[in-house]
């Protein structure tokens, strides 16, 4: 028990999320309520289009989490079978303690005064 523990390569964050999306330039709202400055910015901006470039960043992303969790769950496996290690060499001397009582109570002393019989 005096071995202490220590994580020999601690784990770096994953690198930050990217920024969320901006909104929809044409919002349902702002269809009821034409200004002048909407109605210049519609026809000139393209509606969203799906950008593939994206997706490989997601699945990338993805990929960098399950590595991870493996390597979490590896270290946890790992910290669990020290433990069990460390609970058997503490139990073992608790049971070697515990045999040479037992062997105590089962002999028996025969009593100093004996009882008279009528």
């Amino acid at each position: 028990m005096g071995r202490e523990l220590q994580i020999q390569q601690p784990f770096s964050l994953p690198p930050p999320p990217f920024p969320p999306l901006p909104p929809p330039s044409t919002a349902p709202d702002d269809q009821h309520h034409p200004s002048s400055s909407s109605l210049d910015d519609a026809p000139s901006q393209p509606p969203p289009y799906f950008d593939a470039s994206r997706m490989v960043g997601i699945i990338r992303r993805k990929a960098l989490i399950k590595d991870l969790a493996a390597l979490y769950h590896a270290e946890c496996l790992t910290y669990c079978q020290e433990l069990l290690e460390l609970q058997k060499k503490l139990d073992e001397p608790s049971s070697e303690v515990k045999a040479p009582e037992n062997s105590r109570k089962d002999v028996s002393r025969p009593p100093k005064r004996l009882k008279r019989t009528r």
